[in-house]
């Protein structure tokens, strides 16, 4: 399953389902903290530039409920497009991901 990657050898730092969710959480929580800054702010001299940063703080909120779904159904940690397993260092430094490097890359280019 995907997420007993090992991160650095067989038997040493794998990514627990548990350590996917508290990461998962962690995003959240942050996101949404961020999200009520911004919202809570006030107006602001560039309005568009805060209406901006709220939407892609929404989008990423998305991501991660969509994260804790592939959790739930034991896809998490496998690529979206070519079915890869998603490396637990990636997973560590964004939790939320869909993709692979190479087919991030591919997706952004």
């Amino acid at each position: 399953m995907p997420l007993d990657v090992y991160r650095t050898g067989p038997h040493r730092g794998r990514l627990s389902a548990q350590d996917a969710r508290r990461r998962l959480e962690h995003a959240r929580s942050s996101r949404a903290a961020q999200l009520q800054a911004l919202l809570g702010g006030g107006q602001s001299p560039d309005g568009h530039l805060m209406s901006a940063q709220a939407e892609a703080n929404r989008r990423v909120l998305k991501e991660i409920e969509e994260a804790f779904t592939r959790l739930d159904d034991g896809s998490y940690g496998t690529c979206l497009s070519c079915s890869a397993v998603v490396p637990a260092e990636r997973l560590e430094i964004l939790p939320y991901t869909r993709y692979c490097v190479a087919c991030q890359n591919r997706l952004t280019t």
